[in-house]
């Protein structure tokens, strides 16, 4: 089980992470619409990797779990997908 200083650490970087994705459809001027988009789901995927690893101690159970977590959110994204296409 991980420490104090690493859950601190975790935290300062989901707080920076968080502040990121504000950041990229505040500061227009910057970035366009399509790459704060982009910018916001890459740091989506960052931030949930760390809350799984970390908080939901995904990096101390055994592979066979983490592999099946990895089915289940690719599972979710194919959900995803095709709800999307059958709005269109």
């Amino acid at each position: 089980m991980a420490d104090v200083r690493t859950y601190t650490l975790i935290y300062v970087v989901l707080l920076a992470l968080g502040t990121g994705k504000f950041l990229f459809f505040e500061l227009d001027q910057i970035f366009s619409e399509q790459m704060a988009i982009i910018g916001t789901i890459i740091l989506a995927v960052v931030k949930s990797l760390l809350i799984a690893g970390y908080y939901q101690h995904l990096r101390d159970e055994p592979r066979s779990i983490t592999y099946m977590m990895l089915v289940a959110v690719f599972m979710v994204f194919l959900l995803t997908v095709a709800a999307g296409y059958s709005i269109q």
